[in-house]
């Protein structure tokens, strides 16, 4: 069971799909990590078009959603996190803010309107982290004074792609989280 951590949903509960494949971020992460969005150097959450790449039970683009983003699209290829997803929008009454594509993350298509946050997290140690920051990159899908927020393991080692450039690295745990924007 996950949670809403703050904003309109605050503890308003979350499906997540059965078995092993999606491993939600934590409630204690995601609120470290909102809290960590708050600082002036990254965008205002309100009103803020948001994505939510490998997005298991679409928590992430949620909390956002229920912190005051205006737009939260949901990318995910598995049918079990695809359905799950779906109902948490619809148990949130949200369909109107969000869009839900059953997309494979590295073959994103061009962005409608770029968003000012991206939160991945995709499955860890598999290299899936350096070919979709390449292609969000590469499809316009991240705003000009954007962050990407990416997930991965704690013993992952990455070098951001041309183009982007590290702001915070974290680790709790067995999880990591690093943040990127655009080279200035």
């Amino acid at each position: 069971m996950t949670r809403i951590v703050a904003g309109r949903f605050r503890a308003r509960r979350l499906e997540v799909p059965k078995g092993r494949d999606v491993r939600p971020t934590t409630d204690r992460m995601r609120e470290r990590l909102f809290s960590m969005l708050m600082h002036s150097r990254y965008p205002d959450m309100e009103g803020a078009r948001v994505a939510d790449i490998f997005a298991g039970t679409g928590a992430l683009g949620l909390e956002a959603l229920s912190r005051g983003a205006a737009h939260a699209t949901f990318i995910e290829q598995a049918r079990p996190s695809l359905d799950c997803i779906k109902r948490n929008i619809e148990t949130l009454g949200v369909q109107a803010e969000t869009t839900l594509l059953p997309k494979n993350a590295t073959a994103l298509p061009d962005a409608k309107e770029p968003c000012d946050f991206i939160f991945m997290d995709p499955p860890y140690r598999k290299g899936l982290v350096i070919p979709t920051l390449e292609r969000l990159l590469e499809k316009g899908w991240l705003a000009t004074d954007g962050a990407i927020i990416c997930e991965l393991g704690s013993d992952e080692d990455i070098t951001a792609p041309d183009g982007l450039v590290v702001l915070d690295d974290r680790t709790q745990g067995q999880q990591r989280i690093l943040i990127l924007t655009k080279n200035a």
